[in-house]
């Protein structure tokens, strides 16, 4: 019978529940289970695709399309599942299906209200596991006491009830701070949080303390009398270097087989040997005096808002055996400022984004890589841009531009994309998800990396290539070595005089994970190395 793992969060937000949850899913994994995950965001968005990156961080786009929460990017890297759009449910969402059933007469006039109508929407959407999975762990997006939280706190209450006692577990996270003007823990947090959960008739199972160093005994012992959870279920998470060691470290406390114990789970063996290797590894590169530094140009200066971008990154690094500096750049600052930056890197990636704002500097960025033959990666609108940059500064046609940024543009080297797409249901023009094969040609660098002649991967956006321009593109040096099977769409181009110099439509960072390095960051790499050795 499946078991079922809920995860909430307390004291404040940004604790690391998704890579707790994930660290979980990594032990079951390697102890011979099958996962899955769901995680439940509270807002009233109907997904984050329109959200602001400052606030929510980045979109993880999944196989089949959806724009979901970023920790299912956790999920994916930390274990062997591919997400889908059944993974991730907002808050709007689910009040759009109870609106959408109550219009459709499914209620029989009923009237519509908190509970039963939306917790068992909620619960619905966690029974679709059933049966299908040894263990479904699901994280409740936001804090205890939040008023949005509050129906789905009340749905796996129930669903406790509803399966069974023994096939629940509740774990609750939340901050244990350190006053250094007291010079002690303080634990009235974590007390009045769970006392939060008791109110809504939930005693959590285990309760996992995030701190910035490891907890003394006698703070657990204290939690355990004014929470009420015994003190071998209380997990002190402490701060560490690398969110790939979590799951080390929380198997060193013993959560994997305290929760194998109390879903009444056989005990298998942990053959998790590839995964410690590439910590010890990892942490051996980190301490090296070498390094190759890649600078990020991007208009969103915040870690979340390129979370599998620095991870795809990490990972290479560390199949390459190099200590990898990433260098932010702000490209809605000083133009001037980004071309004195970028003539010190080892490596230049430009990533997606939406709209105007601080295009000038990362074209500037773009043409001190090509010119300098410093390594370089455009993603999404990163080559959409390097197209342009190429077009104007090489071929010497200053007058084209993106219809996204100038729609009066009479020549638009990258125009909106056709309005009848093999998958219109998604929403507008946003092509989004694994939506074709690309193939790929012979004798450059796509193919030598990928090693394949077909690839997917997973896109996110409005706007592509216009292949009018194709021949004068190839004809002046910048060949498209990556397009559809159709080739009406254009994936891939490289210059043909430059080391390691590439634009990608599609977001390769989402297929990357710690097991696996995506092959087109290992390349990236390996050019960055060539080039400081130069």
């Amino acid at each position: 019978m499946t078991k079922y793992i809920f995860i909430t969060g307390g004291v404040v937000s940004s604790l690391g529940k998704g890579i707790v949850a994930a660290s979980i899913g990594n032990l079951l994994e390697y102890r011979g289970f099958n996962v899955d995950f769901l995680k439940f965001d509270p807002y009233i968005n109907y997904d984050p695709g329109t959200m602001n990156p400052y606030q929510h961080g980045e979109v993880f786009v999944t196989i089949d399309g959806a724009e979901t929460d970023l920790d299912l990017g956790h999920y994916e890297r930390f274990t062997s599942k591919i997400t889908t759009k059944y993974n991730n449910y907002t808050a709007g969402k689910i009040y759009s299906n109870v609106i959408r059933k109550e219009r459709n007469g499914e209620y029989e006039g009923a009237t519509v209200q908190i509970i039963p109508h939306i917790t068992n929407e909620i619960k619905s959407h966690i029974e679709q596991f059933k049966d299908k999975t040894d263990v479904v762990i699901v994280e409740i997006g936001g804090t205890v006491g939040d008023i949005e939280s509050l129906p789905f706190l009340e749905a796996i209450r129930q669903f406790k009830r509803d399966v069974g006692r023994k096939n629940v577990i509740f774990i609750h996270l939340a901050l244990i701070p350190f006053l250094n003007t007291a010079d002690e823990f303080k634990t009235k947090p974590i007390q009045h949080s769970v006392i939060k959960l008791r109110e809504l008739g939930i005693q959590p199972d285990i309760l996992i303390c995030r701190s910035n160093v490891e907890l003394p005994d006698k703070i657990k012992k204290k939690i355990e009398l004014f929470c009420d959870v015994d003190l071998e279920f209380i997990i002190s998470n402490y701060d560490i270097e690398s969110i790939y060691e979590v799951p080390i470290q929380l198997q060193n406390k013993k959560l994997d087989t305290i929760i194998i114990k109390k879903l009444g789970l056989k005990l298998k063996k942990l053959e998790n040997q590839e995964w410690v290797d590439l910590i010890e590894k990892q942490k051996k590169i980190n301490n090296s005096s070498t390094y190759v530094t890649i600078g990020i140009i991007g208009k969103y200066l915040c870690k979340d808002a390129y979370m599998s971008l620095n991870e795809a990154i990490v990972h290479a690094g560390i199949e390459l055996n190099v200590n990898i500096k990433l260098d932010y750049i702000d490209s809605s600052e000083n133009t001037d400022k980004t071309i004195n930056i970028c003539k010190t890197l080892d490596a230049i990636i430009v990533p997606g984004g939406f709209g105007k704002r601080g295009i000038e500097a990362k074209l500037k960025a773009i043409k001190i890589a090509r010119l300098n033959k410093i390594p370089f990666l455009g993603i999404c609108l990163g080559m959409q841009l390097a197209i342009i940059e190429f077009c104007r500064n090489k071929i010497y046609l200053p007058s084209v531009d993106s219809e996204e940024f100038n729609q009066s543009c009479e020549n638009t080297v990258i125009e909106i994309i056709e309005k009848d797409m093999e998958r219109p249901e998604l929403g507008g023009t946003l092509r989004v998800g694994s939506s074709y094969y690309c193939k790929l040609k012979d004798t450059y660098l796509a193919k030598r990396y990928y090693k394949e002649s077909l690839i997917e991967e997973r896109h996110r956006h409005r706007f592509e290539f216009n292949i009018d321009y194709r021949i004068i593109l190839e004809d002046n040096g910048m060949i498209i070595t990556g397009e559809s099977l159709n080739s009406k769409s254009v994936d891939i181009v490289e210059l043909k005089d430059h080391p390691f110099f590439m634009g990608v439509q599609f977001h390769p960072e989402f297929n990357s994970k710690f097991t696996k390095p995506h092959p087109l960051f290992i390349g990236l790499i390996k050019a960055a190395i060539t080039y400081k050795e130069k």
